[in-house]
């Protein structure tokens, strides 16, 4: 299968949405009547507030999403000023276990080094454990120090990627 990681287009938006919202609910990441649902399915928000990158098929079927967070952007949470932020990576369950995850993260460090910066952070629950495995073979490590929680019983874990020269 050839994958294809492009910058997400308005009619990509839905798709993106209902991917990031079933991959979250499918792994157990996220209760059905949370708000956050509402917040990962808005792909046009994520578009006009950072950039919104997606995975595709040949057949340009949307199979991964990802929200890249450069300083400045509406998205940029817990990176430092010259660190980019990744937020809501999300792959179609039944596309997961292909390398598309690790693909979109590529994408997110090419752009870091693209954009100049030094680091790339993002947050993540304790229990996606198969996406911190991902992060892990990328080269980042845990940062204990930043872990945080949006809201009262809500811990994320933060993991960060020093930027080295290619």
């Amino acid at each position: 299968m050839a994958l294809t990681i492009r910058p997400a287009e308005p009619d990509d938006f839905d798709a993106v949405g209902e991917i990031t919202v079933r991959a979250y609910l499918d792994g157990g990441h996220l209760a059905q009547d949370s708000t956050y649902v509402q917040k990962l399915a808005d792909a046009r928000g994520r578009a006009e507030g950072a950039e919104l990158w997606v995975a595709a098929d040949d057949d340009g079927t949307v199979l991964g999403t990802v929200t890249f967070a450069p300083p400045g952007t509406n998205f940029h949470e817990i990176a430092m000023a010259d660190e980019g932020d990744v937020r809501m990576l999300a792959v179609d369950p039944s596309a997961q276990g292909r390398g598309i995850g690790e693909a979109l993260m590529v994408r997110c460090i090419e752009r870091s080094r693209t954009l100049g910066l030094v680091g790339l952070a993002l947050s993540t629950q304790p229990s996606m454990r198969a996406a911190h495995r991902v992060y892990e073979r990328l080269g980042f490590v845990r940062a204990p120090e930043r872990d945080w929680q949006p809201m009262p019983g809500i811990d994320l874990l933060v993991y960060r990627l020093e930027l080295t020269e290619p």
